[in-house]
């Protein structure tokens, strides 16, 4: 375990990627960050870098005491896959069984979405890659990702990098290099401060190595299900072989041993959970049985369920800017607001992008709880949902006369 850690900015402008993929780094200082990264890598610690989705917890993906050290400073269970990131199709290759080829629909998501946010499985050579990578499943999962930072360190260690989100397991993504830093302060050597994630959601998990030729989404991303649908349609649409149809897993189908045995990550463990309570904020149609409160009625509900202060209750809010919602609730002036900037109704991207950054702000804020409203599960909302269903603890439906 380090003893302390070191936070090295990294100039993403600096970094150039040539079209048969070499690195050019024309900052010294970057580069200087970079080396001392790969060093430490190269001496099996794992290092936190900057993707475009979270910040990652990197280590070399062939070697099985380094990926350890990841599980070990997360606390991650040993059940739970790693997804390996590479640098290049030529890096891929090398990972990949000798007599497998990429089907149609992997060559289409990998030149439209490659370097970026999609992670794929692929078949396993179980000889290369480490059976603590894949928690002993016959697949893994692989993943370019596109922020110059963290391809630049996979390139400069010239080793593919497993890398799940770089903090406490369970807890939320660190979008922010801070966010590292609040959380594994002194249990790595490096951080790579690479400024916020763009996307800042995980990558969208893509299983397309089924016989019937359909494309099965483990985990909604930062890739979505309607760009993986167009890229798909128009990329079929003069072939003879029919246009794959895609299935979101729990909203198209559902698979029990999938679930106990987990082929990617986000599957099995509950997750992005800061260390306050979260109540998800449900406005549209209650299931039967269950009867909407009004905002004062659950504002009331809320005072005598949440342990708080004698003086006020504390409340975090990540709701849309223009949301009706929160326009109801704030007119409580007895209860402490705090209000994340979150974005419009109409801007879901801008909302993944600052969900788990909110999260981690308001509980440093020292909140009592924080609400969170759903949005619709369509575009970067359906990813959204996916992490807001696994951070809280409650749900909630309002009705507003």
């Amino acid at each position: 375990m380090a003893a302390a850690t070191q936070v090295l900015a990294c100039d993403s402008a600096s970094i150039v990627f040539s079209s048969d993929d070499q690195v050019a780094i024309s900052s010294p200082e970057t580069l200087a960050a970079l080396h001392a990264a790969a060093a430490c890598l190269k001496d099996l610690l794992p290092v936190a870098f900057p993707t475009e989705t979270v910040y990652g917890l990197g280590a070399i993906a062939l070697n099985a005491t380094a990926a350890s050290k990841i599980f070990s400073t997360k606390g991650r269970p040993a059940d739970n896959p790693l997804i390996v990131h590479v640098s290049s199709r030529r890096m891929l290759q090398t990972l990949l069984p000798q007599n497998y080829a990429l089907s149609p629909s992997y060559e289409l998501l990998i030149e439209h979405f490659w370097p970026g946010p999609l992670t794929l499985l692929f078949p396993c050579d179980h000889c290369l890659i480490p059976d603590i990578i894949t928690a002993g499943q016959p697949t893994v999962a692989i993943r370019m990702p596109s922020h110059p930072v963290a391809r630049a360190l996979i390139s400069v260690t010239d080793a593919p990098l497993a890398a799940p989100s770089a903090n406490s397991s369970g807890k939320p993504s660190p979008t922010r290099a801070e966010h590292v830093v609040n959380d594994l302060n002194g249990k790595i050597t490096i951080i790579l401060d690479g400024g916020p994630c763009e996307v800042g959601l995980e990558s969208t998990v893509v299983d397309g190595l089924h016989e019937d030729g359909n494309i099965r989404i483990l985990r909604p991303g930062g890739i979505t299900v309607e760009d993986i649908k167009r890229v798909l349609v128009n990329g079929f649409s003069d072939a003879d072989t029919p246009i794959p149809q895609i299935l979101v897993h729990r909203r198209d189908f559902s698979d029990d041993a999938l679930e106990q045995a987990p082929t990617t990550p986000g599957m099995k463990y509950r997750h992005y959970s800061p260390s306050v309570p979260v109540t998800l904020m449900r406005m549209s149609n209650a299931p039967p049985g269950i009867e909407p409160l009004s905002p004062s009625a659950f504002l009331e509900d809320l005072k005598l369920s949440i342990p708080h202060s004698p003086d006020t209750l504390r409340v975090g809010l990540l709701m849309p800017s223009d949301s009706i919602l929160m326009k109801s609730l704030i007119s409580d002036t007895t209860i402490q607001w705090h209000e994340f900037p979150f974005g419009l109704v109409s801007e879901p991207a801008i909302i993944a992008r600052r969900l788990f950054d909110g999260l981690l702000t308001l509980e440093r804020e020292g909140v009592d709880v924080i609400l969170v409203e759903e949005v619709s599960e369509e575009n970067e909302g359906l990813a959204i949902m996916n992490r807001v269903k696994k951070a809280a603890g409650s749900s909630q439906w309002i009705t507003i006369p």
